[in-house]
């Protein structure tokens, strides 16, 4: 039976939904239904293409500052240019982007600076000055306000995890879209999206009401006190002045909080390294150990992110994108041939 061919629309809204999948790294059964999609037709394959030279050239013309120089690097503004290599190709070439979440990008400009290479990607991470702590997903910001009698965090965008130091007589207050988050000693996440406001507790309790008018004063809008294991979602205004509009809380499972908060998890970042690189950095963290049957197989490019303990994952990619097969021997071992 004949399918009708997905249009270009279709194929580029798949493509963007892979490419923008967040920094937490695909799950294994994401990670299989990505290949079966990329595998579906050599345009998906483009269409990845497409749009990661995009990211590309965002995230170059990102760096141009014109406090460095008054001149623009012409090359920023030229028409994209057809590029050779394994990044391009028609064989799978947006395999590139496999768990790939497209990051900040003072994350991405930091990871191309100058110096040493550093494959292993954590997160920003803040020591407040009472011993509370903060880790910031990518590209996310927040300003820090202390005085003696509170504790103010502002989150300006993006999302981040609070574990509170102890500290009655000064509340611990995070300001995020219209909605404000009050914990004494606690740990829990608050995501700023363009419509809502999300914030999840993983330990203690908080309490959340809204920035426009005082606690208390609305009970239609206020939301309850939250305690570990809760979720609430507050859909924000049509105006940054108005007020949250509607809460939703919901009781999450253990396994949603880790899927939740696996963005915190480290990940491997490569952008046409080595394949021997790449190797050698899950060989350092894992305890199974990938093998190259010919040596020549470590010149090869890979890119992409990966959860450093998916090493299964990152088998797959190869046998997909380089033709690699594997076979295990009885020393716990994986040995990485090509089909060629």
């Amino acid at each position: 039976m004949n399918s009708k061919p997905a249009s270009t629309d279709t194929i580029d809204a798949a493509a963007a939904h892979w490419l923008a999948q967040r920094d937490r790294g695909l799950t294994p059964a994401e990670q299989d239904e990505y290949l079966r999609w990329l595998q579906a037709d050599s345009a998906h394959a483009a269409a990845m293409a497409r749009h990661a030279a995009a990211l590309e050239r965002m995230m170059r013309l990102y760096e141009w500052q014109p406090a460095h120089t008054a001149e623009p690097n012409p090359d920023l503004f030229a028409p994209p240019r057809r590029r050779n290599g394994w990044l391009w190709s028609s064989g799978l070439a947006a395999a590139a982007v496999l768990a790939l979440g497209v990051f900040g990008l003072t994350r991405y400009v930091a990871s191309h600076a100058a110096g040493p290479k550093s494959y292993l990607h954590v997160n920003e991470r803040l020591a407040l000055p009472d011993g509370s702590r903060i880790e910031l997903r990518d590209g996310s910001k927040v300003v820090v306000q202390y005085s003696e009698t509170e504790r103010r965090v502002q989150l300006t965008g993006g999302e981040a995890h609070f574990m509170v130091w102890k500290d009655a007589s000064r509340p611990f207050v995070v300001v995020a879209g219209g909605v404000q988050v009050h914990a004494v000693g606690t740990a829990f996440a608050v995501r700023l999206e363009a419509s809502s406001v999300e914030v999840l507790v993983t330990e203690g309790r908080v309490k959340v009401d809204s920035v426009a008018e005082p606690a208390g004063s609305s009970p239609d809008k206020e939301i309850p006190m939250l305690a570990a294991g809760e979720r609430a979602t507050v859909l924000r205004g049509a105006s940054p002045a108005s007020a949250p509009i509607a809460p939703a809380v919901l009781a999450v499972t253990p396994e949603e909080i880790k899927r939740e908060l696996a963005w915190q998890a480290p990940r491997l970042q490569f952008d046409e390294t080595p394949l021997a690189d790449a190797v050698a950095e899950f060989n350092r963290l894992n305890r199974e150990q990938l093998v190259f049957a010919d040596s020549k197989l470590g010149a090869l490019r890979i890119g992409g992110t990966f959860r450093p303990d998916n090493v299964e994952g990152f088998v797959r990619l190869l046998a997909t994108t380089h033709q690699l097969v594997t076979e295990r021997d009885g020393a716990g071992r994986t040995i990485l041939r090509s089909s060629r």
